[in-house]
């Protein structure tokens, strides 16, 4: 999920700039982690120590306030008995990577991704994109090329991975929702040629970078076999101790590759 994490914060700095170049500095002095990574920390600490999605939500919610979080999920978040609230937001999909490395098979992902989506995303598009991105993600791990993970979003869930991103980026704008993010992501990561070009790809895009990046960095690692080094030297640097904790217990429970 380290590669999920980068993304987040590489792209941090570019959430509202509306960048459509991939020429940019990889890393900035004002680069930070965001709800994308409070949130996948949390997925993770549910998936190795047990809890609910909705109690563990809430507890980082509470300790890392002020990350970028949602309106609809500011108010779910301050409830005493929290409901889902209907979203289809990308924020089931952004927080989803752990599920795509820690199950072993593709129903268990499914189910999985669904359970931690719909605490809060329970609209049939809000899961829908929190299922294509672990599923993208466990095909990656597991030796798929392209074309198969491509095959399988189509026709699993509907998304139209057809067009080139040179075709969507003049006209691609910010974009919250998870069907207006995950195909998109997916491209991304599509037509990349290493993790970092997936990275830059989702940036380059000029929408809700952090989290297109979020996206297509989690899928992106899964596929190349981990996050190169100096990436992920950079990236655990801006982690506080206790995210910092979870994800490196995470990786080494769920190691795919050297890197990772």
């Amino acid at each position: 999920m380290i590669g999920a994490i980068a993304g987040d914060v590489i792209g941090s700095i570019y959430e509202f700039d509306g960048i459509k170049s991939k020429d940019f500095p990889l890393f900035d002095d004002r680069c930070s982690f965001t709800d994308d990574s409070v949130l996948t920390v949390a997925v993770a600490d549910v998936i190795m120590h047990g809890g609910t999605y909705a109690k563990r939500f809430q507890h980082y919610y509470r300790q890392y306030p002020g990350r970028g979080y949602g309106g609809f999920f500011h108010g779910w978040a301050e409830l005493p008995e929290p409901r889902p609230y209907g979203s289809f937001g990308n924020g089931s999909a952004m927080r989803v990577s752990p599920v795509g490395f820690a199950f072993g098979d593709l129903a268990t992902v499914l189910a999985e991704a669904k359970r931690s989506a719909e605490v809060t995303h329970n609209h049939p598009e809000g899961i829908k994109g929190a299922q294509a991105t672990a599923a993208a993600i466990f095909l990656a791990r597991t030796g798929n090329s392209k074309d198969d993970i491509r095959s399988y979003v189509e026709h699993a869930f509907g998304y139209d991975l057809g067009q080139s991103l040179d075709a969507l980026r003049p006209g691609y704008e910010f974009n919250e929702t998870c069907q207006g993010t995950v195909p998109a992501a997916l491209l991304s990561f599509l037509e990349a040629s290493d993790f970092e070009d997936a990275v830059r790809n989702a940036i380059s895009l000029g929408g809700d970078a952090d989290t297109l990046a979020c996206i297509a960095g989690g899928i992106a690692e899964a596929f190349y076999g981990g996050v190169p080094l100096p990436i992920k030297e950079q990236t655990l640097s801006r982690l506080d101790s206790a995210l910092r904790s979870i994800t490196e217990e995470f990786a080494a429970r769920f190691r795919s590759a050297p890197w990772g």
